[in-house]
């Protein structure tokens, strides 16, 4: 289910949100980076301005471009995994806009070994960050007129979150609850559980206790590919699922 207040930049051609997307009480820019193609969120107040990074994982000077041309001020750098994908660019953002960074505990040691990720793809590592907050399960993030809630959803990597806006997204009513899954859930798949700290058991009771409890509309934005929605998780039938979720 395709999300209104949702924008697709694979490139720098189009920079523009849709008619009306920010009549939806939020602004949303996905944009798709690196070798992995890592989607990038920034999801701002359209009044005051001010901004959430989640996951840039990688070609920064994009993403200081979008947040320049619609004036965006960024208020907190958040990452919902510590994947090399997911937090390559935390250091540069950081650097540029002075915001603070945030992710789980549970993933600092993961982030801290970039040079072992980097070496897995053949790539060199990037310069890491302190990280300044570190998130927990129930935490609300507050920007401009905006609220989101950290759901800790391990499984993919000890310290996976996912980031939910439920309809009264604090003083912003919603046309539809939004949820940022990171790489836990995809359309049509979750996430890989093979690689540092991940386990299948864990990851299923992710979904199955957590996401999976979220209302069917609620807007599915995974960490790689296209938007689905709960309702349609729970009920997809398509083939190469991994796991059943209900």
């Amino acid at each position: 289910m395709p999300c209104e207040t949702n924008v697709i930049l694979p490139s720098m051609d189009d920079l523009t949100p849709a008619v009306g997307v920010e009549k939806q009480g939020f602004l949303h820019i996905s944009i798709p980076v690196g070798m992995l193609q890592c989607n990038c969120s920034i999801i701002g107040d359209p009044v005051t301005r001010e901004a959430l990074v989640v996951d840039p994982g990688d070609e920064v000077s994009r993403i200081l471009e979008l947040l320049g041309r619609h004036k965006l001020k960024v208020k907190a750098i958040v990452s919902t995994h510590a994947h090399i994908d997911h937090v390559g660019g935390l250091s540069k953002l950081h650097k540029y806009t002075g915001a603070p960074v945030m992710m789980h505990r549970e993933d600092l040691p993961l982030y801290q070994a970039m040079d072992v990720q980097a070496s897995f793809l053949g790539v060199m590592p990037p310069d890491v960050t302190d990280v300044h907050q570190l998130l927990t399960d129930g935490d609300a993030l507050q920007w401009g007129s905006l609220e989101m809630q950290v759901i800790h959803t391990p499984g993919h990597t000890p310290g996976s979150v996912s980031l939910y806006m439920p309809v009264e997204a604090g003083k912003i009513t919603l046309a539809a609850p939004q949820l940022f899954a990171g790489d836990t859930l995809f359309a049509g798949s979750i996430g890989r559980t093979d690689l540092w700290g991940g386990s299948m058991e864990a990851i299923l009771d992710s979904l199955r206790g957590k996401l999976m409890a979220l209302p069917d509309e609620t807007v599915v934005h995974p960490g790689h590919g296209p938007t689905t929605s709960i309702g349609e998780e729970r009920q997809s039938t398509r083939p190469g699922r991994r796991a059943t979720l209900a």
